[in-house]
């Protein structure tokens, strides 16, 4: 038996959830002190009894600007922007509330149609002598959790998302102050949306369980199936928040860099460029509402995954309430922890200087990742019996309890090796973005050559540290392993989300900096910022595909025991056209994604010329440009286009297992693993250092980087264009395609007893 009792793991996982909760309020409460109002600042106190500059004059009273008009114009831009990202929002969930009625009912038509809509217990599926829950109870539970984890990852988008465009305008104020107070202000909103989700998360899935748990009673295998609906809902929102977001952002952004940058020569966020609203909205959209969403989903699908495998173990079959808690467990710890490693950034440690943020926003990860690997044992001490059995494709496997340790811990480091990959490949710090800025001297084409370079050279360190997660957490706990393994590459979620966050606030900081007219220094505070930010946003990225292998290859040992499928054999036509057409899927639905985005920046383009061209006096400054056209165009074909990649995800798996069954459909699955790993990475890094190339440029901070400026120069340019294509690449297509993976491999396993029973119509009439 485990030392944690039953009644101590009721009140631990809540309490955990609770604590996470309440810190990222009181991480909000600190960030809402910067005021966005005009009022005069007071004298300095002391400098030396006050971290991180707060003691110094702003740098307006320095240069004699008369700061009352700059806040105001702070606090103007952020409305616009909050407003925008609110409109856009509410727009799509509306579109999706109706695909998430539609599927709902899909759900539970297919799931009730099993048993023929019987009320009748039947046989448990692994031990025919107890009667287990009825088919349609499967089908009404599977149903109420699918909504109601779409819910949650709807929530925490929108979350991330108004805490992002609330904090945006205090970072730009507290720059005036020092670098260092202009990172705590981004880095505690990160963490208000780091920890609120994560925590948020957990306690949903933790009540779901509890009250599923008071119908299914005895009953485990049953109530942990009907679970996996959570992890189904919160994909498919975040599916359609990623691709919906990135077509959104990156079709602004494009526009705005094209005619402005290239073609205009004026500065990034000049308030001059009709589509720099646009482009500060998607940032929110895409990489915070739409990154939030992603996390969650990844999150709700690996406690799934480890809850369905654990459900037909010793745990339970003996219903020891704790050990089959374990994945909970995991992630409660993850938020304590997290918690510990945030106040090494916001208060233990001092920044003084832009060279200081990276390396702060690294430490967090080792940090998060040492203190997580005591905690991970802990929790395996305390929650497992010292030894269980884990069925593993029909026979009983004998696992030890630090054998389970060393699983999650495996996970847990693999993330950040491909953490620290990704930064060495996106970092403008390292020689291969250095290589890459370099290669603009000779024009675009060989930059657009040296980043495909860089991007599949990036993929090969990541692919070995999941190849080496999975061979180990398999030997030592089969599935089991595998899914917890991902569970620990997601455990210190809370710090990742809060280092991602961080990145698109500080972009909109810099953006609101320029269009308030503040002065150049600020601006060379906000953009450190944002350059950190970019790199740990590729980072987040990293994480976030990683653990999307491992969270699809544990969902696809879930489907093949649910389906019944004693082996999958690569060499029978079935599985192989299903591996080969599985492994096409993310080149079709990236080509989607990218056409997506080239075509509403194609619009968006023609809208910025056009005003340009025919607003007299915009060029100059004397005229205001219309942004909410260019915000229109955006919104609009977002909406439109987010639609037929979203149906290609949910509707593949749905084809297959009706038409051609389980053996094809797990090829399928296997086919489109393996691809889209390799794909998301890849142009994940590439968009990453391509961006992180411009900003090399734009800064100037070495000979070799000044020998290439400065902005306007023709190197300069070059760059620019690379960094265009990359926008899709690294904020639209990759990210999206670990939910494709993840999605399809979720959505297989609920429907599993359905194309086990009904499945394979094309081969059962040939």
């Amino acid at each position: 038996m485990a030392l944690l009792s039953e009644l101590a793991t009721e009140i631990v996982i809540p309490v955990c959830a609770v604590i996470g909760i309440a810190f990222s309020f009181v991480q909000f409460v600190l960030v809402s002190r910067v005021k966005v109002t005009p009022e005069r600042h007071a004298p300095p106190q002391s400098v030396n009894n006050n971290k991180n500059g707060y003691g110094e004059y702003l740098i307006e009273e320095e240069d004699g600007i008369n700061d009352q008009n700059v806040v105001a114009k702070c606090a103007e831009i952020q409305n616009a922007i909050s407003e925008g990202a609110t409109s856009f929002l509410f727009t799509e969930y509306q579109y999706v509330g109706v695909f998430m009625v539609a599927f709902a009912i899909l759900i539970f038509l297919f799931l009730g149609s099993v048993k023929g809509f019987s009320l009748k217990n039947q046989p448990c599926t692994y031990d025919a002598e107890k009667l287990c829950k009825p088919a349609l109870a499967t089908a009404v539970f599977s149903t109420v959790s699918f909504v109601l984890g779409a819910l949650t990852s709807v929530l925490s988008g929108y979350l991330g998302m108004k805490i992002a465009t609330y904090a945006n305008a205090r970072t730009t104020l507290e720059a005036r102050k020092g670098v260092g107070k202009a990172f705590i202000t981004a880095f505690r909103s990160g963490a208000v949306m780091g920890f609120l989700l994560a925590a948020n998360g957990l306690l949903v899935l933790y009540i779901t369980i509890n009250l599923f748990k008071l119908y299914y009673g005895d009953d485990w295998e049953g109530l942990f199936e009907a679970i996996t609906g959570y992890g189904l809902g919160g994909s498919s929102m975040a599916l359609f928040g990623r691709v919906g977001g990135g077509i959104y952002t990156k079709a602004a952004d494009v526009g705005a860099d094209l005619v402005g940058k290239v073609e205009r020569n004026i500065p990034e966020d000049d308030p001059r460029n009709p589509a720099v609203i646009a482009d500060n909205v998607g940032d929110n959209v895409g990489d915070i509402a739409g990154m939030g969403s992603d996390l969650f989903g990844s999150y709700a699908e690996s406690s799934c995954a480890a809850l369905v495998v654990a459900s037909i173990s010793s745990f339970g079959i003996s219903h020891d309430f704790t050990a089959m808690c374990y994945p909970l467990l995991i992630s409660s710890m993850g938020i304590l922890v997290c918690l510990i490693t945030t106040l090494f950034a916001t208060d233990f440690f001092e920044i003084k200087a832009v060279k200081e943020i990276e390396p702060a926003l690294k430490k967090q990860l080792i940090i998060s990742t040492v203190l997580m690997t005591v905690g991970i044992a802990i929790v395996s001490w305390v929650a497992l019996p010292s030894s269980f059995t884990i069925y593993n494709f029909g026979v009983q496997k004998v696992v030890k309890n630090w054998e389970l340790f060393l699983c999650v811990g495996v996970g847990l480091w693999a993330g950040l090796v491909i953490g620290f990959v990704t930064e060495y490949y996106t970092s403008n710090a390292y020689s291969p973005v250095q290589d890459v800025a370099d290669s603009c001297r000779t024009g675009a084409a060989t930059n657009v050559i040296f980043g495909l370079a860089l991007g599949y050279k990036s993929v090969i360190i990541p692919i070995f540290a999941i190849a080496v997660s999975i061979f180990v957490s398999f030997s030592f706990a089969a599935m089991y392993g595998i899914a917890v393994a991902a569970l620990g590459m997601l455990s210190t979620i809370a710090t990742g989300l809060a280092i991602d966050a961080y990145g698109p606030i500080s972009d909109n900081a810099g953006g609101i900096a320029e269009m308030a007219g503040m002065s150049h220094r600020i601006r060379e505070r906000t953009d450190a910022l944002d350059a950190a930010g970019n790199t740990t946003a590729a980072i987040g990225k990293g994480f976030a595909i990683g653990s999307a292998a491992l969270v699809s290859l544990a969902l696809f040992g879930a489907f093949v025991s649910r389906a019944a499928i004693s082996t999958v054999d690569v060499l029978t036509p079935k599985v192989f056209i299903g591996l080969i057409v599985g492994a096409m899927l993310p080149y079709w639905f990236s080509a989607m994604t990218m056409k997506s985005v080239g075509s509403a920046a194609l619009k968006m383009v023609e809208e910025v010329r056009r005003q340009f061209n025919t607003i007299p006096g915009l060029m100059e400054g004397l005229a205001k440009p219309d942004y909410a056209t260019c915000v229109k165009i955006s919104t609009d074909a977002s909406i439109k286009e987010m639609i037929p990649p979203g149906a290609l995800v949910m509707l593949t798996p749905l084809i297959v297992g009706i038409f051609f069954g389980v053996e094809t459909l797990s090829g399928v699955l296997a086919g489109s693993l393996v691809s889209g790993v390799q794909i998301a990475i890849s142009a994940s890094n590439t968009g990453g250092a391509w961006d992180n190339a411009k900003k090399y440029i734009e800064a100037g901070a070495s000979e070799h980087a000044r020998s290439l400026g400065p902005k306007g120069s023709d190197a300069h340019k070059a760059a620019v264009i690379g960094d265009t294509i990359g926008d899709p690449l690294k904020d639209t297509s990759g990210p999206s395609l670990n939910i494709l993976i993840k999605l399809m491999a979720v959505e297989s396993l609920v429907f599993a007893p359905f194309f086990a029973t009904h499945g394979g119509l094309l081969f059962k009439i040939f």
